[in-house]
């Protein structure tokens, strides 16, 4: 049994249990205190950085300038992201456990299997996305208040003019692929996760979890394929009992995203119809060969028993 086994460590009592503070309850308010400090330390460092770089002046309009200096924009949220998404979960992390813990807790470790399924994972990201894309179209039928609607409008625009800079692509790799890859997998799969499976067991840890991280990127019109990929990327973690097939998997389908939407804009960025959709038979060869890898990654796996 590998030394990564959900049942084989042990703790002392936390600062949670100490207290009489359910796991699920902080995990709640970190989210919320994770979120906002993440989106105030992204602003404050595309303010600073178009201060230093002169942008601001007497009739400086904010709008324009997010929109004319995207590149600042992500460089911010990388920021917000590395310190309040990624750096302080680890500190949180010692509410619910010892400091020797941390990493453990966080399934921060790698064993012999590991690799095998990161394989398996990002395997499984890629023949996934024809289904993803399906759900995204059934999401979209769904009503959605119009602030939520054009918020996410307004993200997609951003994005597009952002990929279609010229000489983008390493830059859009590290700040839309690598660094959410990272911070997120701590969050989510390693903190959120784990917290949720201590208070209600792994099943409704993965439900909760994955609507959690659907819900936190604030775009209701794509929250149901969201949580779907989240929900994989949980499982992943549940049976490699490791983060990091889930980083490689996160990295993978935001990665390849970074590339398409490169490439081929038109496709990336089209209005989501019924007509723009993958051929019926891809969606079921999608289906039949995600089963048919989350069935292999289960029965070889140590942690489910």
């Amino acid at each position: 049994m590998s030394s990564l086994d959900n049942n084989s460590y042990s703790y002392q009592q936390s600062w949670a249990e100490r207290n009489g503070f359910a796991h699920w309850a902080i995990v709640m308010i970190w989210l919320v205190v994770a979120l906002i400090l993440f989106q105030v330390v992204a602003g404050l460092v595309f303010v600073g950085l178009m201060f230093a770089f002169g942008e601001f002046t007497d009739s400086t309009n904010v709008a324009e300038l997010m929109t004319s200096r995207i590149d600042l924009l992500f460089i911010g949220n990388s920021a917000g992201q590395i310190l309040f998404i990624g750096l302080a979960t680890f500190i949180v992390t010692r509410l619910h456990t010892t400091g020797e813990g941390v990493r453990e807790y966080l399934r921060l470790g790698w064993s012999n299997d590991t690799l095998k399924y990161t394989l398996f994972g990002g395997l499984l990201i890629l023949v996934i996305q024809p289904t993803v894309m399906y759900l995204g179209y059934l999401n979209s039928l769904l009503p959605v208040p119009e602030f939520f609607t054009d918020l996410q409008l307004g993200q997609y625009e951003m994005i597009q003019q952002f990929l279609t800079t010229e000489g983008i692509l390493l830059f859009g790799l590290l700040n839309v692929a690598l660094v959410p890859a990272v911070c997120e997998e701590v969050l989510f799969r390693g903190y959120v996760l784990r917290s949720f499976e201590k208070s209600w067991g792994i099943i409704a840890a993965v439900v909760v979890s994955s609507l959690v991280f659907g819900m936190f990127h604030i775009q209701l019109g794509n929250l149901i394929p969201l949580a779907t990929l989240g929900a994989v990327l949980a499982l992943m973690t549940w049976l490699s009992g490791s983060i990091w097939p889930a980083v490689v998997a996160h990295f993978l389908n935001n990665g390849t995203a970074v590339v398409a939407g490169i490439n081929f804009p038109e496709l990336m960025f089209q209005e989501m119809t019924a007509e723009n959709l993958p051929p019926v038979w891809l969606l079921l060869v999608s289906i039949v060969l995600s089963v048919i890898l989350i069935v292999t990654m289960f029965r070889q796996s140590t942690f489910t028993e």
